[in-house]
Order: structure tokens, then C-alpha cells, then sequence
């Protein structure tokens, strides 16, 4: 079998492969096709290749990722990934953009390395789970492990030479990364206490899980537009804030019990909070209904511009209500129209400051769940491995990642709660509830992130130091690090939102908004401050907190409600008094 009679030209080619790397890869497939085994046995069900059902018009106009996709579906790019593992090879420009489907993102030019990010649907793990990662954190990444803004976790510094054995691993876990990046719907998420919290109107764990099965395990969700974002809210004092996704998906009330209304077209990088579209839908119908709308966004969305490709962009050219009866079209009955009756709509408790922190009880009598900080999203594998010990020693081994980046850990009996804090603290991380730290969120920056300005992570933690040094809140403010306009960390949604930027001589610097919000103070912040420098913004965001105490209204007003009563430049003017 010659190099030209296979699949593997392209890669072949390659002028980084030395003449026995090729003949190598020559006399393994040759190998393969003695034994009569097909691409369609090593690799995802579905032809190689381009989709005919979905191949382009000649006169079709195409990004250059939507090209790419159609010559080879990026699921079949695994051949691609296993020669790059076996010579330790960096991946080309077009193999990065296909290694992402199975949740590999190339460092490059920060470093010769790569991340992956993985499911974990609702961000919920055992302790053996979390146990492993730990485990994998040490032998084949950095260590360096990161929660995110979709209860996930994200893991740094993988090898070419180490992807196969890195996904093995996952995968033998239960866990998976495909699909976790690009053109993808990413983790889905939910409420963290689901099943546990007292408040809550219903258990979303199993539409959560029914709806990633189907995404896990259908070739027709591996081909979005662009990327996707789906959250479940079923109540309680932790919310998911669904309405900054695509589809965000939330229960309410009903004469009959309780129900789902779906919001559409949430991109708070794009300062866009999702739309409610007017209908109700039973639960038992909520996965066919969401996957319907899933696949009319395949079917409709804009594949010629990579910046106008969200959910939200189409909804910008048709109607809320035109989109609902799209979806209809791949149902077998009809949706429910319910006009939107805001009263119906359950949030959580906002007189709690940061619910996601502390010690709450369970709706099962005498248990409690327990919120813990991650310093700016961030643990170590040995704190892992010790929370993992800790779930099985004095709670139920169930472990839930968060929105706000850090992990809460339900079933813990009223006798070893006391037990469970001492140790939560001596193992470096913390369980009490700060008015600044347990707001703060930042992405991951500039360390290990190509697209930012800004080493968030340090910042966060340095400028969450200095406030806590000179400067005590009585009320809970939400400070939101980000390094580029990505909005990884939802700057636009915080009450303090910093954008990642650089000054004109090359200083990291941020540009500053005020007045964002979320539930049901939903709110895009506005900008007060351009290229700020770091050094200066300490100062100043502590000088913004101090004359928002001095001028507030009320003892109970919050900072965006302070905020909100000023227009920009009166603010200005107020803080630099």
C-alpha cells in the first residue's frame, strides 16, 4: 500500500516527518488493511469526511473553519492525532482546529502544550473521579487544574506524546472531552445543589444527564456554526444562569406543578442576556424539545462569518416566535404558548451574599452541603485528592462543580460538619463566606491563554489581597476578571466587570465597568475606565468601594444598584474624590 493510496497523504507530506516516521505510518496501515480492519472500525461511527447532506452550493460562501469541516469532519481526525502522539508533533494550523473535538486545545504561541477541557455534565463528580484527575493533573499535565464558568474543570501542559494516553484515561472514568471546544454545544450546566437543596422546584440531574447522552452520542451535534451554550435552572439557592446561554432552560410553577420556559439568544461576551420565547414545556418533553432547537440552529445558522454565528445573531433576522415554530417542524406535536408572567419566575435567594460559599442545610434532614472557595478558580492536585477523601469519609463521595468556580459538597451529617470545615482549612482552601474573595472570577489570562491581554489569575488574586487588607464590605460585590473580549469570565455581568487590555507602552491594564448583574437583576455593565493599569486599578477600584459605602442610599443598597443610579460621568467624577 503506498502513501498515495491513503488517507494519510496530507499528513504524510508533512516536511516535519522524517523519512522512517513515514514508513512507519506506510507499514502500519498497509498492516491494518492485511487484516481487513476499515477506518469505520477504528474510529466514530459516521463516513470520513465531508457530510453529503451538508455539503455547500458551489457558490456557497464559507469561512475558512466551516471549509474544514466539510473536507474531513474533525471526529475523524483522531489517525491525525495518534501520528502527532506517536512523534511527539506539534499539530498544524488546521489539525488544532480539528483536535479540538476531542477536547484538545494547542498552547501555542504561549505553549508547546495543550489544554483539555472536559465534560462533566452539570459539573457533577464522584470522589474516584476527582481522585483520578488529581492522578492524571500530576503524571501527564502541569498539575495546574482550573474550575471554569461552566462548572468544569480544565487541565494544562498535556504533551503531544501523552493526548491518547490523557484521553484513555478520561474516558475510563466515565468522563469525556469530545466536543468540549469549538463548533460544539459545551458542558452543560445546572444547578449544583440539584436533588439536595431545600428551595428547589425540581431535579434537572435527569433531563441534564438524558440531554448529554444524546449530544454525547449523536455525529449531527459535532457541527454547529459556532459554539453553544445550554443551562438548565431547576430553582434553589444556587443559581445557573441560564440566561446568559444560548438556550437557558428554567422551571416555574404551575396550576399543574411545575413546568420549563426556555430563553433564547443569551451571549454576555456579545452584552446580550437570553430572551424567554413564550412557551411552556412539560418535563417529560424538555430533551426533544431542546435538541429540535439545537438542530434547527444546525440548519439555519451562519456558517460565512465567525463573528455573526451565535444562536443570538440569528435571532437578530427572526423573531423569537418564528424560531419556536422552526423547532415545531422536528417535533411531533405542537409547543405550548404561554405568554411570560414574571411572577412565576423563582430565583435564588439574593438576600444570601454569595449562596455558592458556606454551610446550608439540605432538604434531607440533618445533612448539609458545603460551598468552598477556589482562590480565582484554581486547585492543586493534592487538595483534590484530599477533598476526594474527604466526600468519602463524612458525606456521600458526590462532589458539584459551579458557575462561580469553585466546588461544593453535598451530604455531609450535621455530626462531621465541624470535622469537615477544620479540614476543608487546613487542606489551603476555605469554606467561609467573604464579601470580596467569594465574588471574584477570573479566566485563565495570559499564562497559558493566547488570546489574553492580561495574567487574570494573578491579578484577581493580588487585587482580592489588597482589598482585603485596607478595605471591609458589609455588602457582597462580584468582582469579574477577563482577559480578552471573549468574556470567558463574563465581565459584563459583574458588579465590577475588568476587561483585559494593554496600554500604549505595553503595560497589562484593564478597561473597567460598573452595574452588571444577574437573575433577576439581569444587566450588561457599563465602561468608566479605558487601559487602566493594573498598579493603578488597585487603588482604584478600592477608592470605588469605599465612596460607594460613604454614598450609598440605604445600609442594604448594593454596589449595581449604586451604580445604576448614576449616569458614567458623575461616577467618575465620585471616584476620584
Amino acid at each position: 500500500m503506498s502513501i498515495e493510496s491513503t488517507a494519510l497523504k496530507p499528513l504524510l507530506e508533512k516536511e516535519s516527518f522524517s523519512d522512517d516516521q513515514k514508513l512507519y505510518l506506510d507499514g502500519f496501515f498497509a498492516g491494518v488493511r492485511e487484516r481487513a480492519v476499515v477506518f469505520a472500525d477504528l474510529f466514530p461511527a459516521g463516513v470520513p469526511g465531508a457530510n453529503p447532506a451538508t455539503r455547500p452550493e458551489e457558490n456557497e460562501d464559507l469561512t475558512a473553519e466551516e471549509r474544514i469541516k466539510r473536507e474531513e469532519h474533525p471526529l475523524d481526525s483522531y489517525y491525525r492525532l495518534a501520528a502527532a502522539a506517536r512523534f511527539d508533533q506539534a499539530p498544524d494550523k488546521e489539525e488544532a482546529f480539528r483536535f479540538k473535538w476531542h477536547g484538545l486545545f494547542f498552547l501555542s504561541p504561549v505553549k508547546d502544550a495543550y489544554m483539555s477541557r472536559l465534560r462533566i455534565p452539570g459539573g457533577q463528580l464522584s470522589s474516584h473521579q476527582l481522585r483520578e484527575l488529581a492522578h492524571i493533573a500530576d503524571t501527564l499535565t502541569s498539575g495546574y487544574v482550573q474550575a471554569t464558568t461552566r462548572a468544569n474543570l480544565q487541565m494544562r501542559l498535556i504533551k503531544p506524546a501523552d493526548t491518547i494516553q490523557f484521553l484513555h484515561r478520561i474516558q475510563s472514568i466515565g468522563l469525556h472531552t469530545r466536543g468540549s471546544g469549538a463548533d460544539n454545544i459545551r458542558n452543560l450546566t445546572g444547578n449544583p445543589t440539584a436533588g439536595v437543596d431545600p428551595v428547589e422546584l425540581i431535579d434537572c440531574t435527569p433531563y441534564l444527564k438524558a440531554l448529554g447522552d444524546e449530544i454525547l452520542n449523536h455525529r449531527d451535534f459535532y457541527n454547529l456554526p459556532r459554539k453553544f451554550n445550554i443551562a438548565f435552572d431547576g430553582g434553589g439557592l444556587i443559581g445557573s444562569v441560564q440566561d446568559t446561554n444560548d438556550i437557558g432552560i428554567k422551571a416555574v410553577r404551575t396550576a399543574k406543578g411545575v413546568a420549563f420556559r426556555i430563553c433564547l439568544g443569551g451571549a454576555t461576551g456579545h452584552k446580550a442576556f437570553a430572551k424567554d420565547c413564550g412557551i411552556e414545556v412539560e418535563p417529560e418533553r424538555i430533551v426533544e424539545v431542546t435538541l429540535a432547537m439545537v438542530r434547527a440552529f444546525i440548519q439555519h445558522g451562519d456558517r460565512s462569518t465567525r463573528k455573526k454565528a451565535r444562536l443570538k445573531h440569528l435571532l437578530e433576522s427572526w423573531t423569537l416566535d418564528q424560531f419556536v415554530s422552526e423547532t415545531e417542524k422536528r417535533l411531533a406535536a405542537p409547543i405550548k404558548r404561554v405568554p411570560l408572567d414574571a411572577a412565576t419566575l423563582a430565583y435564588a435567594d439574593e438576600t444570601i451574599p454569595h449562596s455558592h460559599i458556606g454551610a446550608y442545610p439540605q432538604k434531607q434532614e440533618g445533612l448539609f452541603y458545603l460551598g468552598i472557595a477556589l482562590p480565582a478558580g484554581q486547585i492543586t492536585a493534592k487538595q483534590m485528592r484530599r477533598l476526594a477523601e474527604l466526600a468519602e469519609n463524612y458525606a456521600s463521595g458526590d462532589i458539584r462543580l459551579t458557575v462561580w468556580q469553585n466546588i461544593v459538597i453535598p451530604n455531609i451529617p450535621a455530626a462531621w460538619l465541624e470535622t469537615f470545615k477544620k479540614a476543608v482549612i487546613k487542606c489551603g482552601l476555605d469554606w467561609r463566606q467573604s464579601n470580596v474573595a467569594s465574588g471574584v472570577i477570573a479566566c485563565t489570562g495570559n499564562r497559558y491563554c493566547k488570546y489574553a491581554s492580561t495574567d487574570t489569575k494573578g491579578h484577581a488574586l493580588e487585587l482580592t489581597k489588597h482589598l482585603e487588607r485596607h478595605i471591609t464590605l458589609d455588602q457582597p460585590v462580584n468582582i469579574h476578571f477577563t482577559g480578552c473580549p471573549h468574556s470567558c469570565a463574563q465581565h459584563y455581568m459583574g458588579d465590577i466587570g475588568l476587561l483585559g487590555a494593554k496600554t500604549a507602552d505595553g503595560r497589562e491594564a484593564y478597561h473597567v465597568f460598573v452595574g452588571g448583574g444577574f437573575g433577576s437583576k439581569a444587566n450588561c455593565g457599563r465602561q468608566i475606565y479605558q487601559a487602566m493599569p493594573f498598579e493603578e486599578l488597585k487603588p482604584t477600584v478600592e477608592r470605588m468601594l469605599r465612596v460607594y459605602q460613604e454614598k450609598r442610599g440605604s445600609a442594604d443598597e448594593s454596589f449595581q444598584s449604586f451604580a445604576n443610579r448614576h449616569d458614567t460621568g458623575s461616577l467618575q467624577v465620585l471616584f476620584e474624590k
